[in-house]
């Protein structure tokens, strides 16, 4: 099943996600529709807040993220925590489902150990780098209420104050379905 993509503006956005219990949702069932709804919207990376669920999940596939010498990871990450963020920050180009059209640099760091279950809840402890990492801390912002335009300079967001604004209003254009919070 695709569900539409939350726009910004939407409330469930801003809300830190609550934490799964085993057996209390069709956890395949939603991994898998969140994969098909990732993949129908060309995206690399999944929130359960960006399809209107304020849970702490995730899935990412970072295949389309043609870069030398980096690893293809395709998971779902469950009750997640990041336990280390270490390195240099470095700035990259970074977009959103939720926001589509709008890119900004953020600036992160390369290298995190995260704690998860997977779908099959078995808990993992793993680290990651380079633009894994960057997804992986792109979609776990997600479920902290956390947005990658909380991100930028105060100049940049009052910048982007009236594209955003247009976004919650459904004054854009995606390639995939959306749910708008102010669309009259």
């Amino acid at each position: 099943m695709i569900y539409p993509i939350v726009a910004y503006g939407h409330p469930v956005l801003k809300t830190r996600g609550k934490d799964l219990e085993k057996g209390e949702i069709d956890l395949g069932a939603l991994v898998d529709d969140m994969f098909e709804t990732m993949y129908n919207a060309n995206g690399v990376g999944l929130a359960a807040p960006q399809i209107g669920k304020s849970l702490r999940l995730f899935v990412i596939d970072t295949d389309p993220i043609e870069e030398e010498g980096e690893p293809q990871v395709k998971q779902a990450f469950i009750n997640p925590e990041i336990l280390e963020e270490e390195g240099e920050e470095w700035a990259f180009e970074e977009g959103c489902l939720s926001i589509p059209n709008i890119r900004e640099d953020v600036d992160r760091k390369p290298n995190i150990r995260i704690k998860y279950f997977d779908e099959n809840w078995e808990e993992h402890e793993k680290e990651f780098d380079g633009f894994v990492a960057r997804v992986i801390q792109h979609e776990y912002d997600h479920i902290e209420g956390v947005l990658f335009t909380d991100h930028v300079s105060a100049f940049k967001k009052r910048i982007l104050k009236g594209k955003l604004a247009n976004i919650s209003k459904g004054k854009v254009t995606a390639d995939y379905k959306m749910l708008f919070p102010l669309k009259k």
